[in-house]
């Protein structure tokens, strides 16, 4: 493509924005000379033939300066037309291929607590999905229930004790979990291990009556999870689980030992060989001395069956950070056995949560969670005079209380462990989610007071106050951001990015009021709002969080 063809089209992309004629804009357009420094356009605009400035011996800070507010004047037309795509159709996403992602996350244990590693997964996973839908890619969201395993026979014969059909149906979650606390008391009695032994034996085998027992445990507790994820504002495409992979890791077993990778050891359990010089000095178990499957044997099966059938670019596990050691395992077993794939495959690891409690003590179920955050936040909205009479204060609340949840969450990096606060979390003022809910539902409002049309024909150049000038500055930025986020799938760049914009709006509202100004400096003005507030909206979005528009 000769140099003149690139000229047309930077030309006409540019007179899009700076609403000019193309053919004004070919001959300011000029190839670069190459230079000895590496990071330089190709392609250069000569400013001042764009600009009203035409004094042509500007200084090189002045004609930065000059860029800059070049661009501050096309940001807003482009926030406003790009809507919720604004960001994510920037060029520096140009070369990224689009790929398809799946993504395990949350992956709680039936009749066990849903701790706040599980929640921490959640929030985390949906971001990481979000962010790769925004962008273009395609997601497969898998839930991979721990549904299998020697504790459901003991399930079973608990349930058998002190289950209850009805209890069953109505609260599953909180059943199941009772009746296993119960039945744990026990565990050590001789004759309930045996029968725990022979209701999972039974279940192994396929007998009919304890399998459709099972299949009950597990129905009804995904119908559940699914309404709690729901106030989470998170869904799956697939609740996947151990018990898919029982007989395929048979023949997971099968294909190592075809591969001359399974070694017996003397206690008869089979390992596989990880060092480098084959001398064990790293290994992974994967058989029991009874033949039965691990944990790892079932990850294997899962990982080869969900490669075959979604034929995906890359897999990615959201756990905590004490199973990296797994995921290491994983990861070289695969690779051993032939699969290139594996290499696509990736662990985003996170830290642990210490000090999260609700008025009922420990965290056991989600729910508690929620409502926990929803009555807090009641609370709080309730003695802050600023409120008003809100339509739907719970659920307001739970917004708010979510966003206050996960800002406290993902401010770090994900591999650090943080100590909870409720008290932190639901700060008004600061680096909090509430802030961020406030913010925006303050820009909301300002919308609705002066009719929320769209706005089309507005002269940027009313704009020249510094506090105005900062948030056009940002604005510009975030595209940026959002690459930094896909590139290391860490939340916390556009967390302190939406922070600063909130900061920044929150200035400029006090001090450029749209009421009473001249028309023309009051549409303006508008205008910066909006694009805040729509910039602030997509982000809160990406992050899981659903922004409120009173509070």
């Amino acid at each position: 493509m000769a140099a003149c063809a690139f000229r047309r089209s930077i030309a006409s992309q540019l007179s899009k924005v700076l609403d000019l004629p193309p053919e004004n804009l070919i001959k300011s357009i000029s190839a670069v000379p190459v230079s000895k420094k590496r990071h330089v356009a190709d392609f250069q605009l000569s400013i001042a033939s764009v600009t009203e400035d035409s004094s042509s011996d500007s200084s090189a800070q002045d004609l930065h300066r000059q860029a800059q507010k070049l661009a501050e004047r096309t940001v807003l037309q482009q926030v406003l037309k790009d809507g919720s795509e604004y960001g994510v159709k920037s060029e520096l996403f140009s070369a990224v291929p689009r790929q398809k992602a799946v993504i395990e996350f949350s992956s709680p244990n039936i009749a066990k607590k849903f701790h706040i590693g599980h929640l921490r997964s959640t929030i985390i996973g949906n971001f990481i999905a979000n962010l790769k839908v925004a962008l273009g890619h395609e997601v497969i969201r898998i839930n991979y229930l721990g549904d299998w395993g020697m504790q459901f026979g003991l399930l079973g014969v608990g349930f058998q004790c002190f289950g209850n059909k009805e209890k069953l149906k109505s609260s599953p979650l909180q059943h199941l979990f009772e009746v296993y606390v119960q039945i744990n008391k026990e565990a050590e009695d001789e004759n309930v291990k045996k029968l725990a032994k022979d209701f999972f034996r039974k279940l192994e085998e396929h007998d009919e009556q304890t399998l459709s027992l099972w299949k009950q445990f597990r129905d009804f507790s995904i119908e559940e999870y699914i309404r709690i994820y729901k106030r989470l504002g998170v869904h799956f495409d697939e609740y996947s689980g151990e018990s898919f992979y029982q007989e395929k890791s048979q023949e997971v077993l099968k294909m190592l030992e075809d591969k001359g990778l399974l070694q017996k050891t003397v206690k008869g359990t089979g390992i596989v060989d990880l060092s480098e010089k084959k001398d064990l000095s790293s290994f992974s178990t994967v058989v029991r001395s009874d033949g039965t499957s691990l944990y790892i044997t079932r990850d294997l099966a899962a990982a080869i069956d969900r490669m075959n059938r979604h034929s995906c670019d890359t897999m990615i596990y959201v756990t905590d950070k004490s199973q990296s050691n797994h995921f290491q395992h994983l990861f070289q077993i695969l690779k051993l056995m032939g699969y290139d794939w594996a290499e696509r495959c990736q662990h985003v690891s996170f830290g642990l949560v210490q000090g999260m409690k609700t008025r009922r003590g420990e965290v056991v179920f989600l729910e508690d969670v929620l409502n926990e955050v929803r009555s807090r936040m009641l609370q709080n909205m309730a003695s802050a005079k600023t409120t008003k009479e809100i339509e739907n204060p719970m659920e307001t609340a739970e917004k708010v209380g979510l966003a206050a949840l996960i800002i406290q969450d993902f401010r770090g990096l994900l591999s650090s462990d943080y100590q909870f606060s409720w008290d932190r979390a639901l700060q008004s003022r600061g680096d909090t989610g509430v802030f961020l809910q406030y913010t925006h539902a303050r820009l909301h409002s300002l919308e609705q007071m002066h009719g929320n049309e769209q706005l089309t024909d507005v002269n940027v150049a009313c704009l020249q106050e510094p506090d105005a000038i900062s948030v056009l500055q940002h604005l510009l930025r975030y595209d940026e951001v959002l690459y930094r986020s896909s590139q290391d799938l860490q939340p916390k760049h556009i967390v302190s990015y939406l922070l600063t914009l909130s900061h920044l709006a929150a200035v400029a509202h006090k001090t450029l009021p749209v009421k009473g100004s001249a028309p023309d400096v009051a549409q303006a003005r508008r205008c910066l709002f909006q694009a805040a507030r729509s910039v602030l909206a997509n982000g809160m979005k990406l992050l899981g969080i659903t922004p409120v528009t009173q509070m």
